[in-house]
């Protein structure tokens, strides 16, 4: 949660609560609708306190959030049925396989922008709607739409466009819900929300919602195609902005909705990188290499290379470009000599490897290159990263002051549908920390690459060995 200072977009007050991750069991991956609705509200009370500020101080309200995660609720109690299914589970990639197999997925590609994944939220509902009680009657949405009721009292039953387009089950040329889409997988349109716009007037005081990415994305201001950025959270994000232009991709990326703002859309290609900052957690809570994420960054640079090992963090399967859900981690190149250090290092640099193999592939989609990359997300403060990444790219690689983009986003959205500030003053809200120029030589970096996607090949044969 971030409060503004209306005039020059300054964050005056943060608040932050951790929620519980569950995994029942394995490839299953869900979280406690009530735990996130419970963090928002101490999130925002500690924002509003670090802000001295009252709840009546609030002009406007902005939410962004997990967006293919599904959230059941009742209705009338506002209580949930289930718990949420995150996006990171893997629970229907029998489903997914078994219409890849019957041909449908050109035309899912077509209509949504998407692939037939386990990642997005059409199989995730078919699934609880043959296996929950309740889900039938129920009200069904990203995680957007739970806190909008739950602001609302029940209220207002809403997603925006960035939102829906992440479900497989909303037409992005229309933009609109799709009844084929929803015949397809099995699913009643009667569950889900009406589709708003992602700025303006909207419920409760909330006037702006983006789904996280998207978020980030308007909080980098790439609001000019060909602008791209990139969040390493727990995941990695690589969105390039595309404007009114729906660009139909070949080489493994996502067309989504990047917003959609009086109505209109705008359009963003999206390479969507399942695990990168969540192999740090790995390090930290799985195998003990380290005691707190932070000492990723000082612990990877105390080495000056991995020494040889690469980490294909492949731990629910590989995201873009390859959209492999059976491909599963490895760790290549150990010897004897191989330490802690190095193993983080390896962790750190396949953000940076797998980024690449993103933005190459939006390249070709796009037939354009890209002269920057502006990253954001708790793994950017790492200079090593950042200069890696620029490297790698060969271009420059910009971090701004506020590299929590996604709040900072969702706070744009709100305060330009509130009336707080004007489309001309989002470039001006965006400030530089550092660029990084690329140092390396393109041959190294191409060598570098090269040894990464044979590590990436080891992964992606686990199913067939």
């Amino acid at each position: 949660m971030v409060g503004t200072d209306a005039q020059a977009g300054v964050v005056r007050g943060k608040g932050y609560r951790e929620i519980t991750q569950h995994f029942p069991r394995p490839g299953w991956v869900e979280h406690d609708p009530n735990e996130i609705w419970e963090a928002v509200e101490a999130s925002a009370k500690q924002a509003l306190q670090a802000a001295d500020a009252e709840t009546s101080d609030v002009a406007a309200i902005g939410i962004t959030n997990q967006r293919e995660t599904l959230v059941l609720w009742d209705r009338k109690t506002l209580q949930p049925i289930a718990p949420a299914i995150v996006w990171q589970d893997r629970r229907t990639a029998g489903e997914c396989a078994r219409l890849r197999a019957e041909g449908h997925e050109e035309r899912v590609r077509e209509v949504t922008g998407l692939v037939l994944d386990p990642y997005f939220t059409a199989t995730k509902l078919a699934w609880a709607l043959k296996n929950i009680d309740g889900a039938e009657d129920a009200a069904a949405g990203t995680v957007d739409s739970w806190l909008v009721a739950k602001l609302s009292e029940g209220r207002a039953h809403v997603t925006d466009a960035s939102n829906a387009s992440r479900t497989l089950l909303f037409d992005i040329g229309r933009g609109e819900w799709s009844e084929e889409m929803a015949a397809l997988f099995g699913v009643s349109l009667a569950n889900l929300p009406e589709v708003v716009d992602s700025s303006g007037s909207i419920a409760a005081r909330v006037s702006g919602i983006a789904g996280d990415q998207q978020a980030a994305l308007f909080g980098q201001a790439c609001t000019e195609p060909g602008m791209a950025k990139n969040t390493y959270g727990t995941g990695s994000f690589v969105l390039m902005q595309t404007g009114p232009n729906r660009v139909a991709s070949r080489s493994g990326m996502l067309t989504t909705v990047a917003w959609r703002r009086e109505g209109k859309l705008s359009y963003a290609l999206e390479g969507a990188i399942f695990v990168t900052g969540a192999a740090l957690q790995w390090l930290r809570d799985g195998l003990g290499i380290i005691a707190h994420a932070s000492d990723a960054g000082p612990l990877a640079a105390s080495v000056p290379d991995t020494g040889g090992v690469f980490l294909v963090p492949a731990f629910v399967g590989l995201g873009a470009p390859h959209w492999d859900p059976y491909a599963r981690g490895a760790i290549v190149g150990l010897t004897r000599g191989t330490t802690r250090a190095h193993l983080v290092r390896a962790a750190v640099e396949a953000m940076a490897f797998q980024t690449r193999d993103v933005v190459e592939a939006m390249e070709k989609d796009t037939g354009r290159r890209l002269t920057e990359l502006r990253v954001d997300g708790g793994a950017a403060v790492m200079d090593l990263l950042c200069q890696l990444q620029a490297d790698l790219l060969g271009i420059a690689v910009r971090r701004p002051r506020q590299t929590e983009t996604t709040a900072l986003g969702a706070a744009f959205l709100a305060g330009l549908g509130a009336g707080i500030w004007g489309e001309a003053d989002l470039a001006h809200l965006w400030k530089l920390d550092r660029e990084f120029e690329p140092s390396m030589s393109r041959d190294e970096a191409d060598s570098m690459q090269l040894r990464w996607r044979r590590a990436v090949e080891r992964s992606l044969q686990w199913e067939n060995q």
